[in-house]
This record gives structure tokens, C-alpha cells and sequence, in this order.
């Protein structure tokens, strides 16, 4: 087994032991330390996991053999790099294993691309292709470019079509909803307005990709991705100098946090955060009002929310978006601040809206500053939009507006 690091520790332990049928299979956690990945790997086991991280170590330099005959890869989606030391690594092995089976979600969230690398993991290049070059002018066309440089691909028309024909004789499909009662989920936006001038050093960064701010480093953006992470840490409240320190511009949404904690009145929360400084000032206020609370990174927090402890668990998508089960702790997501991932974006909510959830209903809730890029990257995960071209021209739109 191929996993997150926090799949491995917690959630597929926890699932063999659930399951009255794999009770006669012994697994092995080969996930920690040098020594005690080599220990766990040379005891006798049915299943080894292993985390995606250490996978080059064990193929490359752990000295032992690979000479499993099946290989299962949760989140096969993490796998989409061709480039990737991960992808290489298990390539080089690749022969050896008889039976490989991928397991995803989010399969394609940054567009057909993705699909290259993880069914060339699977049939060794069969179906699509060899080579992602080959691959490339079979189904694609160049996109944006700038001179003979090509920064995206869109698909050629039929390509769609022909890519999942090529690839439905092993890919089975399963949408929960399909198959299961799965609760009414139920996404709402809870909408807060910056002051005047709080608008206006937004505006001003949109126009200049510039503040000058007095006694403080200037804040630059030198890109559109750049400008894209100033302004959406101005949207949520904050903002990195170009030394690293913390401006704070607004606490609106800080404000809008603490309404909705209250008005759970202690139905639990869990608040999805992304920049640093989020969790610092999230931390402090939560601190100040006396609400109880955790940072979801370690199994004994992940314990306590699951067992309604925690009226309040912090969650970055990126570390804890895939393969947690958190059902059994809440139903309520707010997204403090926005990301452009589909993939994270949708996984983070899986981990609530999911089997397991004893809920009716699952409510997710973005806290969006008005007039500001939070409503832009809304716009493009309700399109499905592909991350880097919609946050391109997502700037681009506002740089527009500002003129």
C-alpha cells in the first residue's frame, strides 16, 4: 500500500481492523524512522504500507527487495508528475509487479494532463502512450504561449472521448452517490465586506502589483501567481512583506468566524485555513474568545475530533486533504480562505461528505470577502476550472477591472 503519510498511521490500520473478513491479514506500517521503516518492512506481514514520500528510499537505498506482487496506490492522483522522483522511482519496478491498482477521486482536476503519468504507473504506457510528447500531440493543442514557449494545452476536439475510451477497459468509475445514501450536502457563502480604505489597499495592489506601506518593507508581486497569493491573503485579513513579516489589513473574516462558531453553539466546526499567518490569527482569536480547539496534524488530535471532542479543528487542505476520515467528528466545513485546487478543494470536503457520516446533511460554508479574488476562485471551482489557467486569467480579469 502506497498512501499519505496520515492514511497510512491512521485511517488504513483503522480500516483493516473494521472489516471482519481482512481480520486474518497481518499488516506492517513502514512509516517513521529509518530504523523503524526497516523493521517494519523485514517483519512478516500480508500488507506493507508505506508512505508516498519514502517510496524512492525503498525502491532506491533501503536495501530491500521489492518483491511485492501487488501494489495498491492511494491517491493515485499524487502520482500525476511524470517528472516526479515518486513516479520514476516506482516505474523502475514496475515490471515486477503483477497486479497494480490505483485509487482516486480526483483523477484529472488540472485537466486530461494529469491522466498521462498515473495510467502509465498502471499499464506501463499501453494506452496512452509512452511518452507524455507522444501523448501530447495525439490528443492536445497548444493553449496560452508566449513566442515559441507553450504554457498550457487544451484537448483537440473528440480528444475527451478518445482518451476514455482508451482507458475504459480498467477504469471503474464508482460515484458514491451512485451507491450509497449519502447526506445532502449544502454549500453556502457567508459574505463580508472590507472598509473603505481596507478596499483600497486591495485596489492598490490590483493596479500597482505594489504597496508601499510607511516603516515597512513594500510588499511586491512580480507575476500573476504571485499577485494572486498577495491578494488572497489581503482577502483573508493578513498579508507576508517581502521580508516575511506580518501586515494585517482587516479582521472581517476573524469577525465572521467567530459569529458562526457561536452560532454553532457547539455543534462542531472544522475551518479549513491556508496561509500561515491564517492559523496564527485564527489561533490568537479563538485563544481570546475561549474556544476550544486543535490543529488536525497528529492522530491523537484526529482521535479527539472523530470521538466530538473539539468544538473547533483546523485544517490545511494540502496536509490533511486526502484519505482522513473526520466524518464521525462534525458536519460542518468553513472555508476560511479560498484555494485554487480542485483536487484539494474537493477532498477536503470529501473528508466530512463522505460514507460514515451520521449526519442528513453536510453544510460547507465559504466566509468570501466581497470585491475581492475569494469570488473569482469560487467562480472557477463551481466551473471545475483548471487551477493555473483560472487563476491567470482570474488576475488578468481583475487587473482589467482596475483600469
Amino acid at each position: 500500500m502506497i498512501c499519505p503519510i496520515r492514511v497510512g498511521l491512521y485511517s488504513w490500520p483503522m480500516e483493516l481492523a473494521k472489516w471482519e473478513h481482512l481480520q486474518d491479514l497481518k499488516y506492517s506500517v513502514a512509516i517513521g524512522t529509518e530504523s523503524e521503516r526497516l523493521a517494519a518492512l523485514k517483519s512478516k506481514a500480508d500488507i506493507y504500507i508505506i508512505n508516498r514520500e519514502n517510496l524512492p528510499w525503498l525502491i532506491e537505498s533501503s536495501g530491500v527487495p521489492f518483491d511485492f506482487d501487488m501494489v495498491v496506490i492511494d491517491e493515485l492522483s499524487s502520482f500525476k508528475n511524470h517528472q516526479a522522483k515518486r513516479f520514476r522511482a516506482l516505474m523502475k519496478v514496475r515490471p515486477k509487479v503483477r497486479r497494480i491498482v490505483g485509487l482516486t477521486g480526483t483523477p484529472s482536476s488540472n485537466g486530461l494532463m494529469d491522466l498521462f503519468a498515473e495510467f502509465k504507473l498502471l499499464d506501463r504506457g499501453e494506452r496512452l502512450g509512452r511518452f507524455i510528447g507522444q501523448y501530447r500531440s495525439a490528443y492536445f493543442k497548444p493553449d496560452k504561449m508566449n513566442g515559441q514557449i507553450i504554457f498550457s494545452y487544451k484537448p483537440l476536439p473528440g480528444a475527451e472521448q478518445q482518451i476514455y475510451n482508451k482507458i475504459s477497459d480498467i477504469t471503474i468509475s464508482m460515484k458514491s452517490t451512485d451507491h450509497i445514501k449519502m447526506p445532502e450536502l449544502v454549500t453556502s457563502n457567508y459574505e463580508v465586506y472590507l472598509e473603505p480604505e481596507e478596499q483600497d489597499l486591495y485596489d492598490e495592489m490590483k493596479r500597482e502589483l505594489m504597496i508601499p506601506f510607511h516603516n515597512q518593507d513594500d510588499i511586491t508581486a512580480a507575476n500573476a501567481a504571485a499577485l494572486s497569493g498577495k491578494l488572497c491573503q489581503m482577502a483573508n485579513g493578513a498579508v507576508y512583506s517581502d521580508k516575511g513579516e506580518i501586515i494585517l489589513i482587516h479582521s472581517k473574516k476573524l469577525d465572521a468566524l467567530e459569529d458562526m462558531i457561536e452560532a454553532a453553539n457547539g455543534k462542531p466546526i472544522l475551518v479549513a485555513y491556508w496561509f500561515r499567518h491564517d492559523l496564527e490569527r485564527i489561533t490568537e482569536r479563538l485563544n481570546k474568545v475561549k474556544v476550544k480547539f486543535t490543529k488536525l496534524d497528529t492522530d491523537a488530535s484526529i482521535r479527539k475530533w472523530n470521538a466530538g471532542e473539539l468544538p473547533v479543528a483546523l485544517i490545511h487542505p494540502a496536509s490533511a486533504g486526502h484519505g482522513l476520515n473526520l466524518q464521525s467528528g462534525g458536519s460542518s466545513l468553513v472555508w476560511f480562505g479560498m484555494t485554487w485546487s480542485l483536487e484539494l478543494y474537493q477532498q477536503t470536503i470529501a473528508r466530512l461528505w463522505r460514507q460514515g457520516q451520521k449526519a442528513n446533511t453536510v453544510v460547507v460554508q465559504h466566509i468570501v470577502a466581497k470585491g475581492t479574488i475569494d469570488e473569482n476562485i469560487l467562480r472557477a471551482l463551481s466551473k471545475k476550472d483548471h487551477t493555473q489557467s483560472a487563476l491567470i486569467d482570474a488576475v488578468k480579469a481583475n487587473l482589467r477591472q482596475s483600469e
